[in-house]
């Protein structure tokens, strides 16, 4: 395990924050989720990127510039020292007083952790996995826009529990509208008479690195692909189903709400696209 804080490398027992900090207090700060492979970091540039959108978003100004973030970040990565493993970013307003106000707080805290990241089982990949629809909803993006990879995570997590309470690992979160939007920490896609569809931005999804990784490798491999509005109906009579995300890579997803996806197995597509992806993450 590598550690980070506020511009320096620290032992684990200084890898410490403020009880006062309001990314603790109130959930007021932002993270990214980085996959290490083959001792590269995987799409770095454009998960900077989005770090520092959700900060500008927010009005969090960060202690660093991208460059010399980029930097650490390697260099955490080489103390590190393996070739698989995680990264998880943060960036919380930092420690202030007890009141909401951000003006506050004097400065911001800015750390990241390397270390290895549980993934699901193989046979999760092989065999697939079923889903519940959660009642818990995505955050409409008229409260706070989904783009924001903001640490407030509760409808996710109390998604999350619905969904291990029905005896699945994953739920599918809805809109207010009622339209599919994510999974409560992947994308999701189906697969319909050999078209690859997934929620628009508009539907109130956070734009997933893995998720437009995907979308890349379907024009390489000549699969149509679409993002478009879907609905639980589109879900249940899909040919195929799976989720994306920088921990899960690509799941198949076998049945929803109690329907069987397709025949019941992983299907083409979604094979194709998760063989595709491996090639395309060892050869970094």
């Amino acid at each position: 395990m590598t550690f980070y804080l506020n511009g320096r490398f620290v032992a684990r027992e200084e890898a410490v924050v403020s009880v006062y900090d309001h990314g603790l207090l109130y959930g007021d700060g932002i993270f990214e989720g980085i996959r290490i492979y083959a001792g590269k970091i995987f799409r770095l540039a454009e998960h900077i990127r989005r770090f520092y959108d959700s900060a500008k978003s927010i009005l969090l100004e960060l202690p660093i510039e991208p460059e010399a973030l980029e930097e650490a970040l390697q260099e955490g990565v080489k103390r590190y020292g393996k070739d698989e493993g995680y990264i998880r970013l943060v960036a919380t307003r930092g420690p202030g007083d007890l009141g909401l106000d951000p003006a506050k707080c004097a400065a911001p805290t800015l750390f990241f952790i390397v270390d290895t990241i549980s993934l699901y089982p193989e046979k999760f990949y092989r065999e697939g996995i079923p889903v519940v629809t959660a009642s818990s909803r995505r955050l409409p993006a008229d409260g706070l826009d989904p783009r924001v990879k903001t640490l407030n995570y509760l409808n996710n997590i109390m998604a999350k529990v619905e969904a291990k309470q029905a005896g699945c690992i994953e739920a599918v979160m809805l809109n207010n509208r009622g339209e599919v939007a994510e999974c409560t920490a992947d994308n999701i896609f189906i697969v319909r008479d050999g078209i690859l569809a997934t929620p628009a931005p508009h539907c109130g999804i956070l734009q997933g690195i893995t998720r437009q990784t995907v979308l890349e490798l379907a024009v390489a491999e000549g699969i149509a692909a679409r993002e478009t509005v879907l609905t639980r109906f589109d879900l249940y009579t899909a040919d195929e189903c799976f989720m994306t995300g920088s921990g899960a890579e690509i799941v198949p997803v076998v049945r929803v709400d109690g329907r069987t996806i397709g025949s019941g197995l992983p299907g083409e597509v979604t094979e194709k696209l998760r063989l595709a992806f491996k090639k395309l993450v060892g050869s970094r």
